[in-house]
């Protein structure tokens, strides 16, 4: 197959630099296909909105805040959502010399086994249950390392893979670890969607039904998220074994993931991972993170979730794309403007 550019006929396995201000000549939208960063924090998204290129998923401004979990989590428990507690840790605390403060508040803020992960990545890398002070300080010096090298010992404590993917950060999230308490059920869920744009600023949510993730170790991996054959997703979601219930307490689910996500913003495709506890007189359900541009892998249960409401792999896909395009024809010739639902 061969792509015509400008009068010059390139193959289309030899790649052609194009500068994005010109991408308007070549292109009807751009489809984003970047979990995590630069295309899911608002980077890329605030470069087409300034060449006025349409394109999927949220807004540069959603996408900022969504991918800090920190700030996210913070706007929703503002707004009356449960999410586990948190505490951010720094950089120059640990370089400080003076962590021991640091150490001594979280432990007592927080008991064993507690949380730790990236507070300003869009998915599971380095995401660890912690359950000593040895574990926690480990976790400090390798995030907080000024070297792509990891610590063997500390690399050790925390039980790594080989070529397991732990970023440097200059900060990253302290967690309640949310358990079962006295709740007579409860699990992982994670839940997708679609926006369809109404006109006049105003879009509707069509949520999917979540899927329930079963994680092998302590903490969902990278490789079961998204590699085929690797990952454990159930879907719809078990919430109960009577269909009368299992459907109340979708509904239930549902509607708070839908909340969360105008809170937020999330507009297009989206996906919110949570915890549900089932009690018998209530439901309760803990925001974990929102994903504003998911990966979209072989393995990813969004398909899985999307097929329930008839939706083929290549509907969902045009859906996508077709709001990004019905959206764009509401802005104005040179600027992007921002929508609230």
């Amino acid at each position: 197959m061969i792509q015509k550019y400008g009068g010059e006929k390139t193959p289309l396995s030899r790649p052609k630099h194009i500068e994005l201000s010109h991408l308007p000549q070549h292109i009807d939208l751009a489809f984003i296909a970047l979990h995590g960063r630069p295309g899911e924090d608002g980077t890329l998204q605030r470069q087409l909105e300034r060449n006025a290129i349409a394109y999927n998923g949220s807004s540069a401004k959603a996408s900022e805040m969504t991918i800090n979990k920190y700030t996210t989590n913070q706007l929703l428990v503002r707004n009356g959502f449960k999410i586990a507690s948190q505490q951010l840790v720094k950089r120059k605390e640990w370089a400080g010399g003076d962590f021991d403060r640091t150490l001594q508040h979280i432990e007592r803020e927080f008991s064993y086994p507690m949380i730790a992960k990236p507070a300003d990545d869009g998915c599971s890398s380095a995401v660890k249950k912690i359950k000593s002070r040895a574990e926690l300080l480990a976790y400090c010096a390798l995030m907080f390392r000024t070297e792509a090298s990891l610590s063997p010992s500390a690399a050790k404590q925390l039980h790594l893979k080989p070529k397991e993917e732990f970023p440097m950060k200059d900060a990253f999230l302290i967690e309640t670890l949310i358990e079962k308490g006295k709740a007579q059920h409860f699990l992982e869920v994670t839940g997708g969607m679609l926006t369809h744009f109404k006109g006049k600023g105003i879009w509707e949510y069509e949520m999917f039904e979540p899927s329930e993730t079963l994680a092998t170790d302590e903490v969902l991996s990278l490789e079961e998220k998204f590699l085929a054959g690797e990952g454990q997703n159930i879907t719809p979601a078990r919430y109960a074994t009577n269909p009368i219930e299992q459907q109340r307490i979708a509904a239930i689910v549902k509607a708070e993931l839908e909340r969360a996500a105008r809170t937020v913003g999330i507009e297009g495709y989206a996906r919110i991972d949570a915890f549900v506890k089932i009690f018998d007189d209530h439901v309760e359900t803990y925001i974990i993170e929102i994903n504003s541009l998911p990966g979209m892998t072989p393995a990813t249960c969004i398909f899985h979730q999307c097929a329930i409401n008839g939706y083929t792999p290549y509907q969902f896909i045009n859906a996508i794309l077709q709001y990004g395009a019905s959206r764009n024809k509401a802005y104005t010739a040179d600027k992007f403007k921002e929508f609230k639902g």
